[in-house]
């Protein structure tokens, strides 16, 4: 099961470890159901050590869902591995990136 926390106005759902065929329906499931409650998403996938394909689903039906009924939806804290495999996709273009939550709430650190 994938950790959701509020935090200003957003749903943060924290995804961690593999996130592939096995388990990307209850990443879906969670994204979904934050989203269906009409709250704003932001994905933390900086524990995300592998996501395949199916996980990468997961997180684009997220991403039409919110578009679709007006919600923000983004990623956060990008792993190394996730955003390899963004890239190869070229949804590190489609999807909005932060390094962190503070980061898309205009409080991250200017330096």
């Amino acid at each position: 099961m994938y950790p959701v926390e509020e935090k200003q106005g957003f749903s943060v759902v924290c995804l961690h470890g593999e996130v592939d065929l096995s388990n990307s329906p209850e990443a879906r499931r969670t994204i979904l159901n934050c989203l269906k409650k009409l709250r704003h998403v932001m994905v933390d996938l900086s524990a995300v050590e592998y996501i395949d394909s199916s996980g990468v689903a997961s997180l684009v039906e997220g991403f039409q869902y919110a578009r679709s009924n007006n919600l923000e939806f983004g990623l956060i804290g990008v792993s190394e591995a996730a955003m390899g495999v963004l890239r190869l996709a070229r949804l590190d273009q489609v999807f909005h990136i932060y390094p962190s939550l503070d980061d898309r709430l205009g409080n991250g650190s200017r330096g």
